[in-house]
């Protein structure tokens, strides 16, 4: 029997802000695809989404009384032995690894009832946990959706006036173009999505995944594992990012160990670091804790969607940006920015949320679209609730 997959929330996505103020877990980016891209691919079936009330609208969840609802935890990245485990469900049965619930089947009528036979998951997972996870994780997730996405499929060609090691390992779709560059796929495959370009004198290691319509432009260094999401601008010096889709680094600066999320800007030569001096532990504010955390030695900068900080600009080491933001001026910004700041060093003020919204219209006029109605409810929505808190 055919059935209904659901992607679902818990309150840990909590953990993962400021990326999932505006989106589940399941819709981020990480490696080539989104997390639920990913398991649509693995289960050829399309799937919905179980998440917080405010964010249903934009990514609603599809209830079929017909078919079993298979519910899968948001924030798991999908394998071949964790898929088979999942098919082997039957309804009323759930999988767990440890304490934590990674699937269950119910009755279509019912996705959210409770499981009656509990079943143990052995292999080894992925999980994102902390916003620090996508870079730590991007480059097993490359590799994984690289071997999925070209397995069969022959590449389109690629310009002799490039420099290659490992073509194999480079696979180019339709409409790409790349010229005159280094790509270096040894380190890891290369992927180049449908229209997406690499201008002349690019430097480029892999591991890397360009989305669609995704750009580096001239002269610019990566270093593995990078993503550049949709419409993605990458330049200057770029090492194991991700880029959620739509957003800009293109002039010189250095970006490390970081994660952008979506309509995002930074100006030329905006630098981020993502080391401390001395090589301790970077601490990291995870706002749902109130407190920072420990994520490793490197660990640069984590900016929600719809920011922006502007040229020059100079981020410490494990700096967080929350959504819809605008940093400028000289020196350093607080190493945690709350959602809907305005300012710099000097000052942060509220953005009011006219003037946000006006500017985050212009931003997606730029790359030829438009704010929903639905996008704007959920930034309103943000935005009052900021203002409780």
């Amino acid at each position: 029997m055919e059935r209904n997959y659901i992607l679902f929330d818990t309150p840990a996505r909590e953990l993962l802000y400021p990326f999932t103020h505006t989106r589940p877990v399941a819709a981020c980016r990480i490696g080539i695809l989104t997390i639920q891209e990913k398991w649509e691919r693995w289960l050829n079936a399309p799937t919905s989404h179980l998440t917080v009330p405010y964010l249903q609208q934009k990514y609603p969840i599809k209830k079929d009384e017909t078919r079993p609802a298979v519910m899968i935890r948001g924030n798991v990245l999908p394998n071949e032995a964790l898929l088979q485990a999942i098919a082997a469900l039957q309804p009323g049965q759930s999988l767990y690894k440890e304490q934590e619930l990674l699937a269950k089947v119910t009755a279509g009528s019912d996705p959210d009832a409770a499981p009656i036979e509990r079943k143990e998951y052995l292999g080894e997972i992925s999980v994102v946990r902390k916003p620090w996870d996508f870079f730590l994780l991007n480059d097993k997730a490359i590799r994984s959706d690289f071997a999925l996405l070209t397995a069969g499929r022959t590449s389109a060609p690629l310009s002799d006036t490039n420099k290659i090691t490992n073509a194999a390992d480079i696979f180019l779709e339709e409409g790409a173009v790349v010229s005159h560059s280094i790509l270096n796929a040894a380190t890891g495959p290369i992927y180049i999505g449908r229209n997406a370009e690499i201008m002349e004198g690019c430097l480029v290691r892999g591991p890397l995944a360009m989305g669609e319509k995704a750009v580096l432009k001239m002269g610019t260094k990566v270093y593995g594992a990078a993503t550049l999401g949709p419409g993605s601008v990458g330049g200057g010096e770029i090492k194991n990012v991700v880029m959620f889709g739509y957003s800009n680094k293109g002039h010189d600066g250095y970006l490390g160990d970081a994660v952008i999320g979506e309509w995002c800007n930074l100006g030329a030569n905006a630098t981020c670091s993502n080391l401390k001096n001395n090589g301790s532990t970077v601490r990291v504010w995870v706002e749902a804790l109130n407190s920072a955390e420990a994520a490793g030695t490197k660990c640069g900068l984590l900016m929600g969607d719809y920011s922006r900080c502007g040229i020059g600009s100079l981020l410490n080491t494990g700096t967080v940006i929350g959504a819809s933001c605008n940093i400028f001026g000289a020196g350093f910004p607080p190493k945690f920015v709350p959602s809907f700041s305005w300012g710099g060093a000097d000052k942060v003020e509220r953005y009011r949320i006219e003037q946000a919204l006006r500017d985050i219209e212009t931003w997606m006029q730029f790359k030829g679209q438009q704010m929903t109605e639905t996008d704007k409810q959920i930034l309103e929505f943000l935005f009052a609730k900021f203002a409780d808190d």
